[in-house]
C-alpha cells in the first residue's frame, strides 16, 4: 500500500503506522514471556502480590520522568477519567499482574498455556458484541490455524495430555488473569481518553499501585514477606523494564493501530518464544513439536493479519 493510504509515523522514517505496528506484533511476545519466566522463577521467593506491587512501583518510577509533568498537566483528565483509569489498573496491573504469580505456584506450564491461548478468541468475542468490530474469513482461517500450532506445542504432539490435563486451583487464577487480560485490552483500545499513550498508560499504572496497596498490606498482614536483597531487585528490575515498561507501550501501540483483534493473536507466539527463551537461559532445547507448531502459528499469523478487523464505526 501507498504512503497516501499509510503515511509515515515519524517514529521510523518510511513506514506507516499499520506497518510498524505488524513488525511490533512479532516483537511484543518476547517481552512479555519474561513475565512468564520470572513468575516460575520467584514463586517460593517473593509473595505474589507483593511481587506484582512493586513491579508496578518500579515501572512507574521508570514511567516518571517521561510522564510526570504530563500527568500534571492532564490532571483535570485524570480526573475525569479515574473511573476508567482504576477499572482499566485493576485488571492490567492488579488482576493481571498478581493473579499469575499466585497461579505458578500450583499449576503447570502446560495448563497456562492452555488457557491463555483462548484469550484471543474472547478478544475477538468481547470486540464484535460490546464494539462491533467484524472479523473478515480470511482472518478466522488465521487464528484457527494459530491456535492449532499453540495446541501442538503446549501438548507436545501427543492428544493424550490433552486428554489426561488435571485442573488445579491456580488454572482458577489462570482463568481468571485471562478473562481480565481480554477484558482489558478491549477497553484500552475502544475507552475514549483525553490524554496521549504514553501519558494514559502512566496514569492506569498509578491506578493500578492504588488498587494493589491494600492488597499488599494484606499479604503482609497474613505474614508472606520477603527478604530484601540483589535477587529480589534483579527480578523486580526485569519485570519493570521488559514485561512492564517495554511490554506495555509496545501493546498499547499496536492495539491503537491494529485493534484489538488483531493485537491479541500476540499471545499465540507466546509459547514459541517462551521455549526460545528456556533454550537460551535454561538450557532446554526445542523439540520437534515446537517445530510443527510454529509451522502453523507463524503462517496463521500472517493470514490472520491479511484478514484484519475492521474497526467500529462511530
Amino acid at each position: 500500500m501507498s504512503d497516501r493510504i499509510h503515511p509515515p509515523t515519524g517514529i521510523v522514517p518510511g513506514l506507516s503506522d499499520e506497518r510498524l505496528a505488524t513488525i511490533l506484533l512479532f516483537v511484543v511476545p518476547v517481552f512479555f514471556a519474561t513475565n512468564i519466566l520470572v513468575a516460575k522463577a520467584t514463586a517460593d521467593i517473593i509473595p505474589p502480590v507483593h511481587l506484582a506491587f512493586m513491579r508496578w512501583v518500579a515501572t512507574f518510577l521508570l514511567l516518571l520522568p517521561l510522564v510526570g509533568g504530563r500527568l500534571w498537566v492532564r490532571r483535570g483528565a485524570i480526573a475525569r477519567e479515574w473511573k476508567d483509569l482504576l477499572l482499566l489498573g485493576g485488571l492490567g496491573m492488579g488482576i493481571c499482574g498478581a493473579f499469575v504469580y499466585i497461579a505458578a505456584d500450583t499449576t503447570s506450564a502446560v495448563n497456562i498455556g492452555l488457557i491463555y491461548s483462548a484469550s484471543p478468541v474472547l478478544i475477538t468475542l468481547l470486540s464484535a458484541l460490546i464494539y462491533q468490530e467484524q472479523v473478515r474469513p480470511l482472518g478466522i482461517v488465521g487464528m484457527v490455524l494459530s491456535l492449532t500450532g499453540v495446541m501442538i506445542i503446549i501438548t507436545r504432539a501427543d492428544i493424550g495430555v490433552l486428554l489426561s490435563l488435571s485442573f488445579t486451583e491456580g488454572d482458577i487464577w489462570i482463568l481468571a488473569s485471562m478473562i481480565s487480560w481480554a477484558l482489558y485490552s478491549v477497553l484500552l483500545r475502544h475507552r475514549p481518553s483525553e490524554m496521549g499513550l504514553t501519558t494514559r498508560l502512566g496514569a492506569i499504572v498509578l491506578a493500578g499501585i492504588i488498587v494493589l496497596a491494600p492488597f499488599t498490606v494484606w499479604e503482609t498482614m497474613q505474614g508472606q514477606s520477603q527478604d530484601w536483597g540483589w535477587e529480589v531487585f534483579g527480578w523486580v528490575a526485569i519485570l519493570a523494564v521488559f514485561a512492564s515498561f517495554g511490554a506495555y507501550q509496545l501493546h498499547g501501540f499496536v492495539q491503537r493501530t491494529l485493534g484489538a483483534s488483531r493485537t491479541s493473536l500476540f499471545l499465540y507466539m507466546m509459547p514459541l518464544y517462551s521455549a526460545g527463551l528456556a533454550w537460551l537461559l535454561l538450557g532446554e532445547v526445542p523439540q520437534i513439536y515446537h517445530w510443527i507448531g510454529a509451522a502453523f502459528v507463524l503462517p496463521g499469523l500472517m493470514l490472520a493479519n491479511s484478514g484484519r478487523a475492521k474497526p467500529a464505526k462511530v
